[in-house]
């Protein structure tokens, strides 16, 4: 255990010529300490860890700000405000697409055909060529969801099941060229995506105008899958 005694003229030391020194006791062995040394090291400790707080609090505040500069800079998704149904009509090819479950084994050539029924609902075929070369299809049918015909709700479930609810998935046309040639199409969040265009290939200036309507309402564009037609 280690002793802490005073130096004093009674155990030897002048106490005049004292810096504030002390005998430490350990192991019979004798240290000194300048306490007013010891007081400036603490001092600069304590600077620097305040200095490293700072700059730290510094880097953190400059990570928030960043983060919501770029959270400022995109909105969440809004669908046009009309789509003519009748124009919007016929086959259109995907450029490119989000990973999405139900289009996991699909390769390339994939298609969109709609159809405006009778009772004004949409009708879908989802077709596209898979690893066997075999070309697979999904049919089913879009209902609006606004006066604009712009938000709807797509069911591929068989007709006797498609009340059943939750069982529908957004399709909401966030962009689409005056001429209908080509389209963005996401929902209400940020997780599907689909670039469509009414030929198979699209030119890289228009795509990467798209690709920038995308990025604004906050999409991972780096995730899009583009297959070949």
């Amino acid at each position: 255990m280690a002793h802490l005694l005073p130096m004093t003229a009674k155990n030897g030391f002048n106490p005049e010529n004292s810096l504030g020194l002390y005998r430490i006791i350990l192991s019979s062995h004798f240290v000194h300490i300048d306490l007013g040394y010891l007081k400036s090291q603490i001092q600069q400790g304590l600077k620097m860890k305040m200095r490293f707080k700072s700059a730290f609090a510094a880097i953190a505040l400059s990570i928030i700000s960043l983060s919501m500069l770029t959270r400022a800079e995109t909105v969440a998704p809004q669908a046009v405000d009309r789509v003519d149904i009748k124009q919007y009509a016929g086959k259109w090819y995907e450029i490119a697409h989000l990973p999405m479950y139900f289009q996991r084994k699909c390769i390339a050539n994939i298609t969109a055909q709609y159809s405006v029924n009778a009772d004004q609902t949409i009708g879908v075929l989802n077709s596209c060529r898979i690893a066997n070369g075999e070309i697979i299809s999904s049919e089913g049918v879009a209902y609006s969801q606004n006066q604009g015909n712009s938000k709807l709700k797509v069911s591929f479930l068989p007709t006797g099941l498609r009340w059943i609810p939750f069982s529908k998935g957004d399709y909401w046309v966030l962009r689409v060229d005056p001429e209908y040639k080509v389209a963005l199409v996401g929902g209400p969040s940020n997780k599907y995506l689909w670039i469509l265009s009414r030929e198979p290939q699209l030119d890289e200036a228009t795509y990467q105008s798209y690709i920038d309507t995308a990025k604004d309402y906050g999409y991972d564009v780096t995730k899009l899958i583009k297959l070949p037609h």
